[in-house]
């Protein structure tokens, strides 16, 4: 995302609106420091929300996933050098 300061942002205000209403969104900083973020209204609209559970039935994850490789992990943290 860009950034501009202040008086960058006055200097092309017009540009920069017309940019954040097509979906580019900017900050506008003082000294630095980003103090606000421009988006456009209806930008929280255009996000497609993420569903838990969007790979259900998709993916199959194994009975002893959290034991995969354990043997594998355990030679390493047991062996001595």
């Amino acid at each position: 995302m860009r950034s501009f300061n202040i008086r960058d942002a006055r200097d092309n205000l017009s540009k920069l609106v017309a940019e954040a209403a097509k979906g580019e969104s900017f900050i506008i900083a003082k000294a630095g420091k980003p103090l606000v973020t421009v988006v456009a209204v209806d930008a929280t609209a255009r996000r497609k929300q993420r569903r838990l559970g969007f790979l259900s039935g998709r993916i199959n994850v194994p009975r002893n996933f959290d034991r995969l490789g354990a043997k594998k992990i355990e030679r390493l943290f047991s062996s001595k050098n």
